[in-house]
C-alpha cells in the first residue's frame, strides 16, 4: 500500500496497471450483481459518458460567468428536469432549479430554503420541525441536524407507504414542513403526495418531494403504461422536489437536481456573503466548486438518450422487476414487501433470517442491501438486471433453502454507507 508520495513520477501503463489490479475485488455491476449504488445502462452510454465528463473536466461550474458552455449545458439539464417533473408557470411564477452533487445535498438546499422561507413568514418559529414517514431517507435528518432543525418521523400506513393522517397527527406549532418520498428508497412504493400536498396546503406548510430514485425515469415509465402515482408539481401544495440525475437519470456522478415551483422558492436557497476582500460571493449549493464534467455528462445523457432511449431503459427495468419479483413469490416462505411502484423492492420472509440469506448471497459475488423495519432485502432494479433475473431468483431460493435446512451464524450488516 502506498502511503507517502512517491519519489518520481510513474508513467501511464505502470499506474493504469495498479488501478486495473485495484478493482479485483470490487462489486461486479456491469453483471448485475448489485441491488444498490451503481446506474449503468450499457457501454455506448458509459462511452458517451466519460467523453463528455473528460472535455470539461478542469472547468469549474461554480464560474459559469467565465465558461458560458457549462452555463449554457446546466440551464438545458434544469429546464428538461422541470419539463419532466410537470413544473409549469411563468414570470414570478416560473419554475426554478439547482444542479447539486447528489441527492443529499438537494434534501440540504431544499431544507435550507424551507428553513429560511419559515424564518421569513413566521420568525416566531424558534425551533422549526419537519415531519415525514418513518421510510423517509436519512439525509433528512441530516440536513435538520446541520440546519439546527428537528425531523418528526411517524409510523407508514398500509401499504408501507406514508400515512396522512399520521402526518397530519403530527403537525404542531413549530412544523414547517412536510416530506414525501417517490419512491421511498428501502422498499420502492411512492408516498400519497397529493393527500400531503393539501394538508400542506391547509396548513400552510413547505412541501417537499424526495423524487431522488424515481424522478427522472418515473415519466417514462408512465409512458409504457404503468401506473404511477402522481407526485410532481402538477400536484397542488408541492413545493420543492429533488431528483438525482446519476440515479434514474443514467448521467455520470456526482449530479442532482433540486427543482422549485417558483423562483421566489428558490431564492430562499441562496446563500450570500460579502464581508471579505473578493467582493460578493453567492451560490445557491453547498459546495463551492463544482465539477463541470459532470453537468455536460448530465446533459450528454439527455441528448444521448432522448424521449425513445428514456422509455428503453425504463421497460427494461420494470421488466427486471416485473420477472424477480414474480420469481420471489413462487419462493416458499418469501414476499415482496407492499405493492411497488417503480423498479425499487424490498422482500423477506415469515420463517428464515432474510440477513443470513442476505449473507449467503454475498458469499455468492451478490450485493444484497438489507432493510430493518420490515426486516429485509432491498433492490433496486436496472437495464443490467433484466438479462440475469431469473439467475438472482434461483440464487435467492437456493439460498433460502440452505438457511432453512442448515441455518447460519452469518448475517449480513444493514447498514447504508
Amino acid at each position: 500500500m502506498t502511503t507517502e508520495l512517491p519519489p518520481h513520477g510513474r508513467s501511464w501503463e505502470d499506474i493504469e496497471t495498479d488501478l486495473v489490479l485495484f478493482r479485483a475485488d470490487d462489486l461486479d455491476w456491469r453483471n448485475g450483481r448489485h441491488g444498490a449504488y451503481v446506474w449503468y445502462a450499457d457501454d455506448q452510454l458509459e462511452h458517451v459518458l466519460q467523453k463528455a465528463f473528460a472535455m470539461y473536466m478542469v472547468e469549474n461550474g461554480l464560474g459559469l460567468h467565465s465558461f458560458p458552455s457549462i452555463g449554457r449545458m446546466e440551464h438545458e439539464v434544469l429546464a428538461i428536469v422541470q419539463s419532466l417533473l410537470g413544473a409549469d408557470g411563468t414570470g414570478g411564477d416560473a419554475p426554478a432549479s439547482v444542479f447539486t452533487s447528489g441527492g443529499t445535498e438537494s434534501i440540504f438546499v431544499a431544507m435550507y430554503a424551507a428553513r429560511q422561507w419559515a424564518r421569513s413568514t413566521r420568525p416566531a418559529i424558534l425551533e422549526p420541525e419537519i415531519v415525514a414517514a418513518h421510510s423517509a431517507h436519512p439525509a433528512l435528518n441530516k440536513a435538520a441536524h446541520l440546519l439546527g432543525m428537528q425531523v418528526r418521523r411517524v409510523p407508514v400506513g398500509p401499504g408501507f407507504r406514508a400515512d396522512p393522517q399520521a402526518v397530519k397527527d403530527a403537525i404542531g406549532p413549530n412544523t414547517i414542513a412536510l416530506y414525501a418520498s417517490a419512491p421511498s428508497y428501502s422498499l420502492g412504493v411512492v408516498d400519497p403526495v397529493a393527500d400531503l400536498g393539501s394538508l400542506a396546503e391547509e396548513h400552510g406548510l413547505w412541501l417537499h418531494v424526495d423524487a431522488c430514485v424515481g424522478g427522472i425515469l418515473a415519466p417514462a415509465v408512465r409512458q409504457l403504461g404503468y401506473t404511477v402515482p402522481a407526485f410532481d408539481f402538477s400536484v397542488p401544495g408541492v413545493t420543492s422536489i429533488s431528483a438525482d440525475l446519476h440515479k434514474s437519470g443514467f448521467a455520470a456522478k456526482p449530479a442532482s437536481t433540486v427543482n422549485f415551483r417558483t423562483k421566489a422558492q428558490r431564492d430562499f436557497a441562496r446563500y450570500r456573503f460579502d464581508d471579505w476582500p473578493s467582493g460578493v460571493y453567492q451560490s445557491y449549493t453547498f459546495t463551492g466548486t463544482r465539477p463541470g464534467g459532470a453537468i455536460a455528462a448530465a446533459w450528454a445523457a439527455f441528448q444521448y438518450l432522448g424521449q425513445d432511449g428514456y422509455r428503453r431503459l425504463a421497460g427494461s427495468a420494470m421488466r427486471a422487476r416485473e420477472t424477480i419479483v414474480a420469481g420471489l413469490e413462487r419462493i416458499d416462505g418469501v414476499s415482496v414487501f407492499g405493492k411497488p411502484d417503480l423498479w425499487a423492492f424490498a422482500f423477506g420472509s415469515h420463517d428464515v433470517d432474510i440477513h443470513q440469506v442476505a449473507a449467503l448471497m454475498g458469499r455468492r459475488g451478490w450485493l444484497c442491501g438489507p432493510t430493518t423495519s420490515p426486516k429485509g432485502i432491498h433492490m433496486m432494479c436496472t437495464p443490467v438486471h433484466e438479462p440475469i433475473a431469473q439467475e438472482y431468483v434461483e440464487a435467492i431460493a437456493e439460498c433460502v433453502a440452505e438457511v432453512r435446512r442448515d441455518g447460519t451464524a452469518e448475517t449480513a450488516a444493514p447498514t447504508y454507507n
